[in-house]
């Protein structure tokens, strides 16, 4: 018999977790995927994908520049076939695209999960993470110190294309309009040169801790404060460097009273410039919504264009000559193109404090955008911890923005106070209420605002009116206006467009 020591067969151990016949082992030298193993072939590509990632992590949080793990990503990228300008903090995807056209397609969707993730090829996924980490670091690496308007202009770009390589259109999660920011390319400014912004898809960017929108909204409100503004303004090729963006327009919108000559000049035009990008895309939004039923009591007008030709020849068939193969028509029917309109009072009333600004400017303009409309009438009101009646201006939301005074408290009963005398006729007005509810006088005012869903209005409390959907609204209230019937509406701009065209219909 032989000592079980000295046998070149011993017997398994099934309790050694080192049991060279163990399947389970992970360093058994026969198994096929050993990660230690260097004829395994997934190895070599892990390995590339890791030294890329390595690389990201410590130039996000160390600005020191790590030798090895840069001359070690300086190998893969150039193994793959990939241009070593990806790996120059310094450089814009813009310019990388510019100069490799190919790799625009690569970008966009890039970040996009997929069903088949897990049986990507390896070797795709190393060319991915190098990619990846392009847009990543030239985004989240924004560094310190005073930015210039071509600094600003190159983030905006590259967060534009982090925007696209998450399935999204450009500027969509900041909060802005989409196409701004975008990376532009070859194809122009605004326009990828894709010429399609993104995959135009709908992603599901709710498990990203944190949340990407407001992230993004953070570094770009941080570079805009770091710019020396002021001097940027006063200097017109300076200023035409500057992509107007949600942060930039309330940096100008805190400080127009300090602007005079060419600076005020410049400034303006930025808004302006913005003003009109954003209701370009509210617009379009508003026009997508039914704007009331048919009315058929009103008789089709007898013009060419209102003609119905299928049932004109459905109700004429029994005209229908066999022998001369001829369809007489002895009437003609027309389409019906009168809607019902009642005349509509829309009272908007925002809250111009510190936290609102993007709902201010969006409600802004959305408010001129329903005033252009027929038979609706619209009021705009903006406070803090005062009251201001906008709508003398309501039809020109660049005029009205230059009026509001960003900032300060909250106390909307002065705002209480001149929305009520507004309401005349509550069947056919509707209050659209935008705030975070952090209130001064909570009680009186939430009393008040009952008060108006009581007497028939539609009442509307809005928590968020922002591109993005972000924001926060006070507990208290939302749960009293939960129990009252009408819950807060928060969320994309688009939901509250929905609300007042089915009001307005």
């Amino acid at each position: 018999m032989t000592d079980a020591t000295t046998s070149p067969h011993p017997e398994a151990d099934p309790h050694d977790p080192h049991d060279p016949h163990d399947p389970h082992d992970p360093h058994d030298p026969h198994d096929p995927h050993d990660p230690h193993d260097p004829h395994d072939p997934h190895t070599p590509h892990d390995n590339r994908r890791q030294v890329l990632y390595w690389r990201l992590l410590a130039r996000l949080f160390d600005q020191e520049e790590q030798a090895t793990l840069e001359s070690a990503s300086l190998a893969v990228v150039e193994d793959i076939g990939l241009p070593s300008a990806l790996l120059d903090p310094g450089t814009s995807v813009d310019s990388i695209v510019q100069r490799h056209p190919d790799l625009a397609d690569e970008f966009d969707g890039l970040m996009v999960p997929e069903a088949d993730d897990e049986a990507r090829d390896r070797a795709a996924e190393v060319r991915r993470a190098a990619l990846v980490s392009k847009v990543l670091l030239n985004v989240f690496a924004a560094g310190s110190g005073t930015v210039t308007a071509g600094q600003l202009a190159r983030w905006q770009s590259d967060a534009g294309w982090l925007e696209r390589a998450l399935g999204c259109k450009p500027g969509e999660l900041r909060g802005g309009r989409a196409g701004a920011g975008s990376g532009a390319g070859a194809a122009g400014p605004g326009v990828g040169p894709t010429g399609t912004g993104g995959r135009g898809t709908n992603p599901d960017l709710s498990r990203l801790i944190p949340a990407i929108g407001p992230e993004l909204g953070a570094i770009e409100a941080d570079l805009v404060k770091r710019m020396r503004l002021r001097e940027v303004l006063a200097d017109p090729k300076l200023a035409a460097q500057l992509t107007p963006s949600m942060s930039l327009i309330e940096q100008l919108l805190r400080d127009k009273n300090n602007l005079s000559g060419v600076a005020l000049a410049n400034a303006k035009a930025l808004i302006r410039r913005f003003v009109d990008e954003v209701a370009q895309v509210l617009r379009t939004q508003v026009e997508k919504t039914t704007a009331g039923a048919l009315d058929r009591s009103v008789p089709p007008k007898r013009v060419f264009r209102n003609l119905d030709l299928d049932r004109t020849i459905w109700k004429n068939l029994t005209n229908w000559s066999p022998e001369e193969e001829r369809l007489y028509v002895d009437r003609l029917y027309y389409r019906h193109t009168a809607r019902k309109t009642t005349p509509q009072r829309l009272i908007v009333v925002v809250d111009q404090s510190g936290s609102m600004v993007d709902s201010m400017v969006n409600c802004t303009i959305l408010a001129s955008i329903f005033a252009g409309l027929p038979k609706v009438d619209v009021h705009l009101i903006a406070y803090d911890t005062q009251a201001l009646d906008l709508t003398p201006w309501v039809h020109d939301p660049f005029e009205t923005l230059l009026r509001t005074n960003l900032g300060g408290g909250t106390d909307g009963t002065v705002a209480m106070a001149l929305a009520q005398p507004k309401i005349a006729e509550p069947r056919n007005t509707v209050v659209v209420w935008i705030s975070d509810f952090y209130e001064w006088r909570s009680e009186q005012l939430f009393d008040s605002m009952a008060a108006i869903h009581r007497s028939g209005a539609k009442f509307i409390p809005v928590g968020s009116v922002t591109s993005s959907g972000r924001g926060s609204v006070n507990p208290w209230f939302r749960e009293r206006f939960k129990d009252l019937g009408t819950p807060v509406l928060s969320g994309h701009i688009r939901k509250l467009v929905h609300e007042l065209k089915t009001f307005l219909a």
